[in-house]
């Protein structure tokens, strides 16, 4: 794989990972669910589940293309994501409504958010090891950036799930904070990168 691809690649990571979350988190509510919103939620699985491979599936296929494939397929994934994520929200809303465990099903893919975050600096960390000793210290201090970001937004969402009363709503702005948050940090990290490696 390409260095370039990194960027594309933990962005891309970080939506699998939360799309794999909240589908876990669905998953493991049906037994808590009445008959009809078991059907419901289950058909709801179904289709979640095949947006998520559509999309693993492209981000697959563009594992190996250059810099300027990955940002047109990027716009691209952002569509399904967004998708994904929208059709998501509202049958997590129901499903945890009515199990009423919004909390644990907040922290299942809060969890997987800084998960991402923190392998995502990993590579970065790993990936500066060819470099000179004042490139590797610049590339340093971004990966430090990157995982400071990850451990606030670590502590945001404690600080969220220790409040308990939040509605699914609030949960949801937090997790779209928190990704909002990443994305800046990787892409920072990334441009740390390039810049470090001259590209």
């Amino acid at each position: 794989m390409s260095s370039q691809a990194h960027f594309y690649l933990n962005w891309a990571k970080e939506r699998i990972d939360e799309m794999d979350a909240m589908l876990g988190t669905l998953e493991g509510r049906m037994s808590q669910l009445t008959a009809d919103a078991r059907a419901a939620t289950d058909k709801a699985v179904a289709d979640l589940r095949s947006r998520r491979e559509a999309f693993f599936g492209e981000m697959k296929k563009q594992s190996e293309a250059g810099e300027a494939a990955w940002a047109q397929a990027k716009q691209q994934l952002d569509t399904q994501w967004t998708n994904f994520q929208s059709e998501a929200n509202k049958s997590l809303e129901k499903a945890v409504q009515q199990a009423r465990q919004q909390q644990t099903a907040f922290e299942e893919i809060a969890a997987a958010q800084v998960k991402s975050w923190r392998e995502a600096a990993e590579k970065f960390q790993a990936s500066s090891a060819e470099f000179a000793a004042d490139r590797r210290a610049k590339m340093e201090a971004s990966v430090q950036e990157m995982k400071a970001g990850a451990s606030a937004a670590e502590a945001r969402i404690q600080e969220l799930a220790k409040a308990g009363a939040a509605s699914w709503s609030a949960w949801s702005t937090a997790l779209t904070e928190s990704r909002a948050a990443f994305d800046r940090a990787n892409q920072a990290a990334w441009d740390s990168f390039k810049r470090s490696s001259g590209q």
